[in-house]
């Protein structure tokens, strides 16, 4: 568990893998593979649905201030690390400690793997996920959930449509649906392309699209 008042456990364990993602037999503490640079394994997460308005959404979620990479700035719905020795079963309990669901792994669309790496010199991160990606449907009211505010300031619910004419570029930002984290209320918000992480944005992109052929019954893509 995160060390209190922290959004993360620095001494967390990570196995470290090569990045053709097989392992090294070597684990390291989360502080020390950030440091260092260390291939590791990340599970990520994307909620879709169909909104009260009809149309489809994605969820973002505000990444927590505490946290030592990206604070403050829209992300993967669920995004997190599996631990030392864990199972891509083990790892599902990031969506219940992030978001307070429980999601049944035969709803879930795989959309392959992501190798990222992420270097930020002002806090000492060099970051290198291998990204198991996978697309969820649920289409439960934004207060269904039940964001921890540790790790996330706010859970967004975005309009496919606006977010994908947002970040190609035809409309400045978008208007989206917000659950603050802390106080679990729901209100009207915007966002422009300067909220999302910036290494991002074409994933995010390519997310969206994959989300509304789903909605549609459609074949799921590589977000790759």
């Amino acid at each position: 568990m995160p060390t209190p008042g922290l959004a993360q456990d620095p001494d967390e364990p990570f196995d470290t893998l090569r990045e053709d993602g097989t392992p090294t037999g070597l684990v390291k503490a989360r502080h020390a593979v950030h440091r260092d640079g260390d291939w590791h394994r990340v599970l990520h997460i994307w909620v879709t649905g169909i909104g009260p308005d009809g149309l489809p959404f994605l969820l973002l979620q505000r990444r927590g201030l505490g946290k030592d990479t990206h604070p403050g700035l829209l992300d993967v719905t669920v995004g997190g690390h599996y631990r030392a020795g864990e199972t891509f079963a083990d790892a599902l309990r990031e969506a219940e400690e992030e978001i307070g669901i429980v999601p049944d792994p035969a709803r879930l669309h795989s959309l392959g793997q992501r190798r990222v790496t992420n270097i930020d010199p002002a806090r000492g991160v060099t970051d290198r996920e291998i990204q198991d990606v996978y697309l969820l449907r649920d289409d439960r009211p934004l207060s269904g959930y039940a964001p921890n505010p540790v790790e996330l300031a706010a859970l967004l619910r975005v309009p496919v449509t606006g977010l994908r004419e947002m970040l190609d570029g035809t409309v400045p930002a978008v208007g989206v649906t917000v659950l603050d984290s802390a106080t679990r209320s729901v209100s009207p918000g915007t966002i422009t392309t300067a909220d999302i992480v910036s290494t991002a944005t074409a994933y995010v992109l390519r997310v969206a699209t994959t989300a509304g052929l789903v909605i549609r019954g459609e074949r799921p893509t590589s977000p790759s």
